[in-house]
């Protein structure tokens, strides 16, 4: 049996950081019943209704998880930061500490208004 590149993404990282992206994707599913999952871009999206949504990724400088919110333009949160994206917003998290879940729900609910 072969992993699809999806779940080998999550698989292939060194613990703790694959069991906070594991617990971080249970997290995203269970925040809406309409939430799936799908690779697209050689990285693990979020799709809501079936459109892009949101994704997880690891910043390849600090090493330190975020969620990219697809349309974080519209959205005004002060944990999320723009930076040189036109139209998504990321979330930072560190590893080191819980998942921050309130904000993290928050979020997402604010972003699935526009789908």
């Amino acid at each position: 049996m072969t992993i699809s590149d999806l779940d080998a993404y999550y698989l292939d990282k060194p613990d703790p950081l694959k069991s906070y992206l594991l617990a971080l994707r249970q997290f995203i599913f269970k925040t809406d019943p309409l939430v799936s999952e799908a690779w697209k871009y050689r990285m693990p999206f979020f799709l809501y209704k079936g459109k892009m949504f949101c994704y997880v990724w690891v910043d390849k400088k600090s090493g330190q998880p975020y969620i990219g919110i697809v349309e974080g333009l519209k959205i005004d949160h002060p944990d999320l930061v723009m930076g040189e994206r036109s139209r998504m917003k990321i979330l930072y998290l560190d590893l080191h500490k819980d998942l921050p879940v309130r904000k993290i729900g928050a979020i997402l609910k604010l972003a699935r208004a526009f789908y």
